[in-house]
């Protein structure tokens, strides 16, 4: 490179001396690098003992699509949400009409629908056994049962919860809870005493919609 006056000749020196610094200051620094690495290496080493590379096994890595995320921790706060919400001691009558106190529909829900849930006019096409079951615990089930039915697209189910043979006096405890918490459900219009074949008196035949 040709200088032609002092003043290029020491911005010159002063670049190479800056170039030079640099290198240096890169060659410290990947050398601290290095020597960190290494330090790591052999604290772990130390820490884990000898070790040998695994044989190549001979077998495809398959990589499998995931399944698509579910919303669990929201459908938890639903239920626990309208779990919380069903009381025990609504009075059902003042949210259903009632014929003979077996048999229960919503408002602007025709009698006929009863009578087609007490001849079977539709197939049942899931259930729920509360048998056994806390109170809290059979909320619950009931609950989940129900959301998961619809999901499902099922409309007419069976809710069996007895005939309070085992509880104390021997009365139906369930059948009335079950009665009170199916009738707050919004996705419930009517439901029915099972007749004989279906579960009689220790089951209901819920129509959901």
């Amino acid at each position: 490179m040709k200088v032609s006056s002092l003043k290029e000749l020491q911005a010159l020196r002063e670049a190479i001396a800056r170039r030079e610094r640099e290198a240096a200051e890169r060659a410290e620094r990947e050398r601290r690098e290095a020597a960190e690495a290494e330090a790591q290496r052999r604290a772990f080493a130390h820490a884990v003992g000898p070790v040998h590379a695994l044989r190549p096994h001979g077998r495809a890595h398959v990589h499998r699509a995931r399944p698509a995320p579910l919303p669990r921790q929201r459908e938890a706060d639903e239920r626990e949400a309208l779990r919380a919400t069903l009381s025990d001691e609504v009075d059902v009558e003042s949210l259903l009409l009632t014929d003979d106190g077996l048999s229960f529909r919503r408002f602007g829900v025709g009698p006929d629908v009863v009578t087609k849930l007490r001849r079977g006019h539709w197939s049942i096409q899931a259930e729920v056994d509360l048998h056994g079951l806390r109170r809290d615990e059979a909320r619950d089930a009931l609950v989940r049962f129900v959301r998961e039915a619809l999901q499902r697209g099922q409309r007419c189910v069976r809710v069996v919860h007895g005939k309070g043979h085992g509880s104390p006096g021997r009365k139906p405890v369930l059948k009335v809870k079950a009665q009170r918490w199916l009738a707050q459900c919004e996705e419930v219009i009517a439901f029915a005493q099972a007749t004989g074949p279906q579960g009689g008196a220790g089951a209901l035949i819920v129509l959901l919609g």
